[in-house]
């Protein structure tokens, strides 16, 4: 289990600041996790400032909800992905918000509880179910998704959520293992992957990508990610910040990409005498490059290594 004291939110000084926080302001934490970044963002927006928290997590909810209680009515946690943020704020009544901080991937809670099947380590991999669900409510974890997935979709999967040499081997090893038996540990999975011989050679456990791709299929990460991007352009004030710290590089080029569009506008082909799309620009990019976390955070908190943290403004309509 995590404790409030071993857990270091990534980047949070940067984070923080980007945000461009003051007194006052109304900011949308879409993933609130253990509130690390949450209790930073209130301090810097006391004495009113007020947080929105959103977690699919039934017990990340409930770690930032003791955590946060101090801090009384500026603060209102709601269980919903922040690809429904558009909802969520309509429901609270809010038009706008003055910063929007999106902090990607598995948090250190989910990681850490074995039960939740997100990790690989080999002393509890026999123990560890083939889960990885975010929202434990979600119909199908893993282990179901492989033993009904096709061949096809397994090594799209594979190709796209992992960027994996081999996706279509692995793919046919998991069906022809799963006629034997179904697949239901992690244990499972990391000996199949050892036995096909896929991701030999790379720097981390060649696990590591299958996991990844398996994680994001399940709890379809990627369209998430865009819709949250989407919602939370159309709802901040202008001069509001976008904040999102990713932790791989499909992650990272969405936001890189969604940025970069956003300050274009125009999306005309080239050559056209004049703009007949009327896009325009909505956002400004603060950071031109992905900020990455120091040696010495990386030294304190490894699973801060992986981390880029990008950040943009709203441009006035």
């Amino acid at each position: 289990m995590v404790t409030r004291s071993s857990h270091e939110p990534v980047l949070l000084d940067d984070a923080t600041r980007l945000l461009a926080l003051r007194p006052g302001a109304r900011v949308v934490d879409g993933t609130v996790g253990l509130g690390g970044h949450a209790e930073a963002i209130l301090r810097a927006t006391a004495p009113d400032g007020l947080l929105i928290g959103l977690d699919v997590d039934p017990a990340a909810l409930e770690r930032a909800g003791e955590r946060l209680a101090s801090f009384g009515e500026r603060v209102t946690l709601v269980p919903s992905s922040f690809r429904r943020l558009d909802r969520v704020l309509d429901e609270l009544g809010i038009e706008r918000v003055d910063g929007v901080l999106l902090d990607l991937g598995v948090s250190s809670l989910q990681l850490d509880a074995a039960e939740r099947g997100f990790r690989f380590a080999a002393d509890t991999a026999r123990e560890t179910p083939l889960d990885m669900r975010m929202d434990p409510g979600l119909e199908r974890d893993a282990a179901e998704r492989l033993a009904t997935a096709s061949e096809a979709e397994l090594a799209d999967w594979l190709r796209r959520y992992g960027e994996l040499p081999g996706a279509r081997r692995l793919a046919a090893a998991i069906v022809a293992a799963r006629e034997e038996r179904p697949l239901r540990t992690a244990a499972d999975l990391v000996a199949l992957v050892e036995e096909t011989g896929v991701g030999r050679g790379r720097r981390h456990h060649p696990a590591t990508r299958v996991f990844q791709a398996l994680r994001i299929a399940v709890n379809d990460e990627l369209a998430a990610l865009e819709e949250g991007l989407e919602a939370a352009v159309s709802r901040l004030a202008p001069g509001g910040r976008l904040v999102v710290l990713a932790y791989h590089s499909l992650e990272d080029r969405r936001v890189k990409q969604c940025f970069r569009d956003r300050e274009r506008g125009c999306v005309c082909p080239p050559g056209l005498p004049e703009c007949r799309c009327g896009q325009v620009p909505t956002l400004r990019r603060v950071t031109k490059r992905p900020i990455v976390p120091s040696p010495e955070e990386v030294a304190r908190n490894p699973r801060a290594r992986s981390a880029r943290l990008r950040a943009a403004e709203r441009l006035a309509s």
